[in-house]
């Protein structure tokens, strides 16, 4: 008999629809319930690929005499947690400050005011090796409910008075020093033989890659690539990635990033793209858009929407085993191939008969020295087709908005650096589909859609990233409608989220449902913060526009980041990324063009970082529209023939040239860390 989520769209919360446990969805109806009967509320976040979310449901949720107590003593809400990161942000914040530790599942026992008295994450069913059974802390919370309720009720508030201390009003200015104090901390941090910071279990976080190879380029600093390269290298040699389907799984379980946790997350693939192209031009080495390929085009064969939106990702079991559908034996790969090939993938991919995971083989190129197989190999692709049908994987068919942006920008970029159209025209599907099934009449977004509904107003990352991702597709593209959205988001985003009086951006929008506490998240995590996000799009929106609101609300965003991430800089090394475009030699490039956007110009942004370089592309068809977001550019006029160039660096314009050459780009990039 289902519960109450039978009719959920979450993926997450629609896997417990069939569990004894009566869960509810997060709801006034649930808290309502829990007031009347006088229960406290047992909160349980997760979400849909996550390993430890299916064991604790397979050995506590779905068993019946866990359900009894929960259902007999408790209010139970689910939670999903990428469907309402607001929520698993404020009791995330709880579990940290309770246990100083967090994860997912994560486990909640609060009064039905919503006020949390115990935090924790994963739990057996029976008390194991130390470690509390939840069946033992149900029946020790009930007993304290009933019969000593006031010290719950004394804990919880003070845990709500704790995660609700006031924030600082603001920071100094920004400074280079930062940056240095961020890139000495990674490089003590930093493994020279596997690569990768600290010991395992090993994450990717593709934003502090690129803030190294950005901080090789300003500082001269060759150990920064260095770094970013060993890293990188080493995940794309290791199981990490998966050298017969592309992607990359969700971290590393040892030091070499052989073993992975076997999910596969949209938002990890997305950046990583980003930092493998970024690579790619720092070094022209073909492994970096090789790797840059093959995980853009596991996106697009396997996570999107039909309507042109992007999947959260796939699961790490399958048949309720972790890594199931990825590993190999040798016998197995010979059956497929025959034994010649067979043995050539077994002796270039490191599948033995011993084993390197629980008897079987992940693929993967470790201490290789012999070339692997192209993506397009038939091998690999006859290899391909046999996991399909060997076993299923679950694929998390939700679109998140957020999510979605940040792979619009990977694909807009691997667009423009490999010149490859499908990859700009897919990021081109997903913008439209968002504009048209997650934005509401009011122009609002939407934070999630799955199955024709959209639900969950924005959140600031929703607005955030997709101002972001707008701009790199006029950055791509040229179109100013994209540069004019993209000032659109970037307006609501000040309006709905910033903090007028202390400074930086809520999680959650000024008319959204009222939690125990109203964030701010600085802390670059698997993903950039929200506010590190917004630092980069109002610098750039500044660069670009020329426009004194744009300047100004900078100025106050990266003030409050200062204040923010000064003792831990390399904990935001996307916000330093949005500080080296207001610290270090910047130029504007504005090109008055009669026809299409000339081919040095692309070809030189295909070719380079070009980081520092803010172009806008102006033309007899565009000039109102353009003017619209840049107003200056009203006075450029375009000319009769050919192009007209005019530059601009550190807030000094040069005079007008014709010729792309004329610039001298190149030998400006090699000097400017020295200005």
């Amino acid at each position: 008999m289902s519960n109450r989520l039978k009719n959920e769209k979450s993926p997450y919360l629609f896997q417990h629809k069939d569990n004894p446990v009566d869960w509810y969805p997060w709801c006034r109806e649930a808290f309502q319930k829990a007031a009347d009967e006088d229960k406290p509320v047992f909160l349980s976040i997760g979400y849909s690929t996550c390993h430890w979310c299916h064991v604790m449901a397979h050995e506590s949720f779905e068993d019946a005499e866990i359900a009894e107590q929960l259902n007999r003593d408790f209010i139970c809400i689910k939670v999903d947690r990428e469907e309402r990161p607001d929520i698993d942000a404020v009791y995330m914040a709880v579990c940290q400050a309770v246990t100083g530790a967090g994860g997912w599942p994560l486990t909640i026992i609060m009064t039905p005011e919503q006020k949390p008295f115990f935090a924790g994450t994963y739990f057996p069913k029976q008390h194991r090796y130390g470690q509390p059974g939840l069946k033992e802390l149900l029946k020790r919370v009930a007993d304290l409910w009933k019969r000593d309720r006031e010290k719950l009720l004394n804990a919880g508030d003070q845990i709500v008075a704790a995660i609700n201390q006031g924030q600082p009003s603001g920071g100094n200015e920004p400074n280079r020093a930062l940056l240095h104090e961020a890139y000495g901390l990674f490089h003590r941090q930093f493994d020279s033989k596997w690569g990768g910071f600290g010991s395992a279990p090993k994450f990717p976080a593709p934003h502090n890659l690129l803030f190294l190879m950005r901080y090789s380029l300003l500082e001269a600093a060759p150990d920064a690539l260095q770094m970013a390269q060993t890293t990188l290298d080493a995940m794309a040699c290791g199981g990490l990635q998966d050298h017969i389907g592309g992607g990359f799984s969700r971290y590393s379980t040892d030091e070499k990033w052989l073993v992975p946790h076997f999910e596969k997350m949209l938002y990890d693939n997305a950046l990583l793209i980003v930092a493998y192209l970024k690579a790619f031009q720092l070094t022209k080495l073909e492994r970096y858009a090789d790797t840059a390929r093959r995980t853009a085009d596991y996106i697009l064969r396997e996570l999107t929407d039909e309507q042109g939106g992007f999947y959260c990702g796939q699961d790490a079991d399958s048949d309720s085993v972790e890594g199931k559908y990825y590993v190999f034996t040798p016998e197995e790969s010979e059956a497929v191939l025959g034994k010649e090939d067979g043995q050539a993938f077994n002796r270039l991919y490191g599948i033995t008969a011993a084993g390197n995971f629980e008897g079987k083989s992940i693929p993967n190129r470790i201490g290789q020295t012999e070339d692997g197989w192209q993506a397009k190999d038939e091998r690999l692709q006859k290899l391909y087709q046999y996991r399909l049908n060997r076993v299923k994987l679950h694929k998390d068919d939700k679109v998140l908005l957020s999510w979605n942006a940040w792979t619009i920008l990977a694909l807009s970029q691997a667009g423009r650096i490999l010149g490859d159209d499908r990859y700009l025209h897919a990021a081109r599907r997903a913008q439209q589909f968002i504009e048209n099934n997650m934005t509401d009449q009011n122009g609002r977004l939407y934070l999630r859609w799955r199955d024709g509904e959209a639900a969950h107003i924005g959140q600031l990352e929703d607005y955030a990233v997709y101002a972001l991702a707008l701009l790199e597709l006029y950055r791509a593209a040229f179109e100013p409608e994209y540069l004019n959205e993209a000032i659109c988001r970037a307006r609501q985003m000040i309006e709905l989220f910033e903090d007028q009086e202390n400074g930086g951006y809520f999680i959650t929008a000024s008319d959204a449902e009222r939690l125990i506490a109203r964030p701010k998240e600085t802390y670059d995590g698997a993903l950039p913060s929200g506010n590190s996000v917004a630092a980069m799009v109002l610098q750039r929106l500044a660069m670009l526009t020329g426009e004194t609101e744009w300047q100004e609300a900078a100025n106050r965003q990266l003030r409050f980041m200062v204040g923010e991430i000064t003792g831990y800089p390399a904990g935001s090394s996307f916000a330093l990324l949005a500080m080296a475009d207001a610290l270090y030699p910047h130029r504007e490039l504005i090109c008055a063009v009669n026809g299409n956007v000339p081919w040095e110009l692309k070809a030189y942004l295909k070719e380079n970082p070009a980081d520092e370089l803010h172009i806008l592309i102006k033309t007899a068809d565009n000039a109102a529209l353009l003017s619209q977001c840049a107003p200056f550019t009203r006075d450029y006029p375009v000319p009769e023939d050919g192009a007209v160039y005019y530059l601009c660096e550190n807030g000094a314009c040069k005079a007008p040239v014709m010729n792309f050459e004329q610039l001298q780009l190149i030998s400006y990039q090699r000097d400017s860390n020295r200005q």
